[in-house]
């Protein structure tokens, strides 16, 4: 049987704890083991366009969206507060890679866009993030990821998400 790092810290519990029922370790332990080695990965192929995750998250979130967007959207669609979409969005303009635009309908309102070069990381990066996406499930079948998804998503509606 395959065993890996989740495994071993799971044991170790279980042997300090032998009360406690560690199994949901074998879970929530690998989703965060893998959430931890895809970032890590993500924050070395960032580091060359000199953003990092937070910042490409607003970057992403601006991309996607197809259209300026108020700093509360951003929050909305990122796990990011409105304190940190404002300090993010200050340190993205300043390098040039977003900008801020009055509000067509009210000018009191401040929307954030991508120039071309922030624009320009998410087509260099998203494109080589989904590639290292897909290498990291492709042992897995067409069943099998669907089953995986949607037993995930059910998780993120525990949560709330």
């Amino acid at each position: 049987m395959l065993t890996d790092t989740v495994d071993h810290v799971r044991h170790e519990w279980a042997k300090t704890y032998p009360h406690l029922d560690t199994s949901p370790i074998e879970v929530l332990g690998r989703v965060q083991r893998i959430a931890s080695i895809c970032n890590h990965r993500l924050d070395l192929d960032l580091a060359r366009h000199g953003v990092n995750r937070s910042e490409f998250s607003v970057l992403s979130a601006l991309a996607r969206a197809g259209r300026p967007l108020r700093a509360s959207e951003v929050v909305s669609t990122t796990m990011l507060s409105g304190a940190s979409i404002t300090k993010i969005a200050d340190s993205l303009v300043g390098r040039g890679l977003v900008v801020r635009q009055k509000s067509e309908r009210d000018g009191r309102v401040v929307l954030l866009a991508p120039t071309d070069a922030g624009r320009a990381v998410v087509d260099d990066e998203m494109p080589r993030r989904i590639a290292g996406d897909a290498q990291l499930i492709a042992g897995l079948t067409p069943a099998e990821r669907e089953t995986l998804s949607g037993l995930l998503r059910k998780v993120c509606a525990a949560l709330g998400d």
